[in-house]
């Protein structure tokens, strides 16, 4: 954990991103860092649990991180937290809480509230069309022989 609060100051001081940095271990060994890198990136998707997590499959050529910890120097946000539960690490260490991190700027409580609330009463207006097209690419799924489940 020391290392992920090392890599985030170092972070905010080169200005490259948010405060915020990742690390996946497996077997007492750093495989992977990540630092926040929305802004300089102009990616909203680059939190640094994210980049982590992506370099860490690549490190490891596989899509899930059985066996490995994530340190990561805030409670991960609603997005970071979903990436993390499809990873699937072993465990997750975190330093800051949320309620810390909003107080730094950083408030994500709006989309854990926007999660809660059914679809037709999102904020972002979202509607569901060609429900019954859509169902041929699950049937194509499922005939599939050589799916890769996950």
């Amino acid at each position: 954990m020391r290392r992920a609060i090392a890599l985030a100051l170092e972070n905010v001081r080169s200005a490259a991103g948010g405060p915020f940095a990742a690390l996946i271990v497996k077997d007492a060994q750093v495989i992977a860092e990540g630092t926040n890198r929305v802004t300089s990136t102009n990616d909203p998707t680059a939190h640094a649990e994210i980049v982590a997590i992506r370099e860490a499959c690549r490190a490891l050529q596989n899509f899930q991180l059985e066996g490995c910890d994530l340190y990561t120097t805030c409670e991960p946000c609603p997005m970071c937290l979903g990436a993390i539960y499809w990873a699937r690490p072993s465990r997750i260490f975190y330093a800051a809480t949320g309620a810390e991190a909003a107080a730094a700027g950083f408030d994500d409580k709006f989309i854990h509230e926007e999660l809660t609330r059914p679809v037709s009463q999102r904020q972002i207006p979202t509607t569901q069309i060609l429900h019954r097209d859509s169902q041929a690419i699950f049937e194509a799924w499922a005939r599939q022989p050589n799916k890769k489940l996950y």
